[in-house]
C-alpha cells in the first residue's frame, strides 16, 4: 500500500512539474511572438496554438496538487470565527462538497472524452489536432481533486486552517 501511495503522489507531483514547464513555455511563447512582431515579422500560428492548449493543460495538470496543498483560493473568513469543532464539521462538508462536484466533473469529462472519440473531432487552428486529446486532462483531472478533496473529508487534516486574517 505504501508503494502505491508514493507511486499516486509522484504522478501528482510529475503533473505538476508539467504544469510548472507549461507556465515557462507561455512566458517564452508570449517573449518570442512580440519579439517576432516588434521586427515585423508574423509569429508562428503553432505559437498561439500551442500557448492556448498550454493554459488549458497547465490549469488541469496543476490542479491536483493544488488541492493537496490547499493552494486553492478559499475564504475562511467563517471557519475562522468557528469553535474548532464546528470548524471541523464546516471543512469537511465543504470538502465533502467539493469531491461531489469533482466527481460530477469527472464524469461529464469522460463523456466528451468519448463523444471526441466517437465523433472523431478535431481542433482545427494552425493544424489538425485530435480533441479527445484535449479533453482527456478533464476526467483525469477531476478525479485525482476528488480524490484529494477526500482526503481532507476522511484523513486528519482539515482543508481549512482556520486561521486565515487572524494572524495577518
Amino acid at each position: 500500500m505504501h508503494s502505491i501511495r508514493r507511486a499516486y503522489d509522484a504522478v501528482l507531483t510529475l503533473m505538476a512539474i508539467i504544469a510548472g514547464a507549461m507556465l515557462v513555455w507561455l512566458m517564452v511563447s508570449i517573449v518570442v511572438s512580440v519579439a517576432m512582431r516588434n521586427a515585423g515579422l508574423q509569429p508562428f500560428a503553432w505559437l498561439f496554438t500551442s500557448s492556448e492548449y498550454a493554459l488549458l493543460y497547465m490549469t488541469m495538470l496543476g490542479a491536483p496538487w493544488l488541492v493537496r496543498e490547499r493552494g486553492h483560493v478559499h475564504i475562511e473568513l467563517v471557519t475562522a470565527a468557528l469553535p474548532d469543532a464546528a470548524q471541523a464539521i464546516v471543512s469537511r462538508l465543504v470538502a465533502a462538497a467539493c469531491v461531489v462536484v469533482s466527481v460530477i466533473l469527472a464524469w461529464k469529462g469522460a463523456e466528451l472524452v468519448v463523444t471526441n472519440l466517437e465523433r472523431n473531432d478535431y481542433d482545427v487552428r494552425a493544424y489538425y489536432f485530435p480533441k479527445w486529446i484535449l479533453t482527456a486532462a478533464f476526467p483525469v483531472s477531476f478525479t485525482l481533486m476528488a480524490v484529494e478533496f477526500a482526503r481532507f473529508v476522511f484523513g486528519p487534516e482539515l482543508m481549512h486552517s482556520g486561521e486565515a486574517g487572524i494572524h495577518e
